[in-house]
């Protein structure tokens, strides 16, 4: 892909020679009668919001770009079909469709009617093969984000010139409506040279929303965004959104004297009282769509055996992972007591009580497996228990989280490494194979949770002749115990709540996966300078509401 631009440079030589003459020199104007000459242009009404990080590959649709900013970036610049309502509800969004909706029962077929007038910024008209082209990558590359009921879908077909979608089903799909959720320029990027993973990885080739990139430094922290010429419907109010990297102390700093109107921060305790000293700012937790856990991979050789898997997690001290994580910031108060749901979602339940920890437990599991403790040692056959913990790099609160467990391991006689991978080659290959025992990753609800419990937690068809099979889940997990109340539930035959009274138990049985809190970032705003900023629909992302922010005249 290439970027376009041109820098136009002109120089004009301008010469004058002043003849002899006896000639009295012109009068000079009177100060007050002079022409005033202004060289500042129309203000520039526009919005300063402080991050953490702006770091690149912004692919919403990859486990590996999961950020605040990808989140951002997509919910501004990306069409989607449906966007999250404020009860977090999916709501069409007229802005890019006309309608949607089950046209047919049997085989389950949903018809997408795109406005004729939505396009691309290059003018490429959004189309079915965007809608194809995100179809054929969700269902095939490893790493993505809930692919479960893109997997479900047989066949995309399309009429009036692409702006009729036709998305039959194998099977039905109440959730639906949360796919094709930003989409992708299928016309550059079906073609480009690259993979999955380099797709957004450094800017947006072209961009559909009322929103455009004017530029996008990742090494200097700052992304800008104007208002977009091309949006076929109501422009917005700001004529820019800035997006700034800085610490929390210059973030604070930048807050008290009007540089910044807003931030977003991953705070602990120390940042929320320092946000606190700001005078006049109000500050409230927005939840993102990521869970962080600690995946035991029955992919693994070590961990294959489900005795050891248990052993493991009974070394583990839950409660002090929490802790260590959240550090009494906004996320504290989401601890997530569930495999499936985050907590801040509508239909979270509790299932999970008490801490893992029980050590004596764990050594009789232990002992149970085969191993046995030597010099202070868990060995089986003179080799010792050696786990490898993986995180993706210089990701928090992963990282972190991963060196805790390890220490947790050691303390209980249990040998482990932490590894830092670049989280593309963590989520697109490494756990596809069988070297990661322990992950310490993100899991991240694309909007339905029949289909997040699906993706994290079901099983994968075997190939048909010459296609290319399915990627398994993060962890290799796959329980036939399960997998027909999974399918039901993702099927609509059940009701999720059900089908999770029973599975949910299961997967606690098979010691696959120790669920620890969700994400949450601090907003804070100063509203005597802006107005419209907040938390956004649940799971959006803050600057989902950007489009209707207006900056406070003095």
């Amino acid at each position: 892909m290439r970027r376009l631009g041109g820098l136009l440079a002109a120089a004009v030589l301008c010469g004058a020679a002043a003849a002899c003459t006896n000639a009295p020199p012109p009068p000079l104007v009177p100060a007050s009668e002079a022409p005033v000459i202004t060289t500042t242009g129309p203000k520039v009404t526009e919005v300063v919001v402080g991050v953490d990080d702006v770091a690149g590959g912004y692919n919403p649709h990859t486990l590996a770009a999961q950020s605040p900013i990808t989140t951002a970036l997509g919910s501004l610049l990306l069409p989607s079909v449906f966007r999250a309502g404020g009860d977090g509800t999916p709501q069409l969004d007229r802005n890019l469709m006309v309608s949607a909706k089950v046209t047919e029962a049997e085989p389950f077929t949903v018809t997408y009617t795109i406005r004729k007038d939505a396009s691309w910024s290059d003018s490429a008209p959004i189309a079915a093969e965007d809608f194809y082209y995100l179809w054929q990558r969700m269902r095939t590359e490893p790493g993505v984000v809930d692919p479960a009921g893109y997997r479900l879908i047989n066949n995309i077909s399309a009429r009036e010139g692409g702006k009729v979608v036709e998305v039959e089903f194998g099977k039905p799909f109440p959730g639906w409506r949360s796919l094709f959720a930003n989409l992708l320029p299928a016309h550059l990027l079906k073609d480009a040279p690259g993979t999955w993973s380099n797709v957004l990885a450094t800017g947006f080739p072209a961009t559909a929303g009322p929103f455009q990139v004017r530029s996008l430094d990742e090494p200097r922290g700052e992304v800008v965004l104007e208002r977009s010429d091309r949006y076929w419907e109501v422009p917005t109010t700001l004529d820019r959104v800035v997006i700034r990297r800085a610490t929390h102390s210059a973030m604070a700093e930048s807050l008290s004297k009007g540089d910044n109107q807003a931030v977003l921060l991953r705070a602990d305790a120390a940042d929320v009282n320092l946000m606190g000293t700001v005078e006049g700012l109000t500050t409230k937790p927005v939840p993102r769509n990521e869970v962080a856990q600690v995946l035991l991979r029955p992919a693994s050789r070590q961990l294959a055996d489900v005795t050891t898997r248990k052993a493991v997690v009974a070394a583990l001290d839950r409660d002090a992972l929490i802790a260590a994580g959240t550090q009494s910031g906004p996320s504290a108060q989401f601890r997530a007591d569930s495999y499936v749901v985050p907590p801040s979602r509508a239909g979270y339940r509790a299932t999970i009580t008490g801490n893992t920890l029980d050590p004596a437990a764990s050594e009789h599991l232990l002992t149970e497996a085969g191993y046995a403790r030597t010099e202070g040692v868990w060995q089986k056959g003179g080799k010792a228990l050696k786990l490898r913990i993986a995180a993706p790099e210089k990701v928090e609160p992963y990282v972190t989280l991963a060196n805790r467990v390890r220490t947790q391991l050691a303390e209980r006689g249990i040998d482990s490494e932490v590894v830092t991978p670049n989280a593309e080659d963590l989520f697109g290959k490494q756990l596809t194979e069988s070297d990661v025992d322990i992950a310490v990753v993100p899991r991240v609800d694309a909007g339905d949770s029949a289909a997040g419990l699906a993706s994290a937690y079901g099983c994968t068809d075997d190939a048909p002749d010459g296609a290319t099979p399915a990627p398994a889940n993060a962890a290799g997990f796959c329980d036939p115990a399960i997998q027909a109340d999974v399918e039901a539930a993702l099927n609509g035959k059940v009701l999720l709540a059900d089908a999770l009274a029973r599975i949910e138990p299961l997967i606690a049985a098979q010691a696959v996966a120790v669920p620890l809190f969700q994400v949450v970032d601090l907003l804070a705003v100063l509203p005597s300078e802006v107005s419209g900023v907040d938390a956004g629909a649940p799971l959006a992302g803050v600057l989902s509401g950007a489009p209707e922010w207006r900056r406070l005249d003095k």
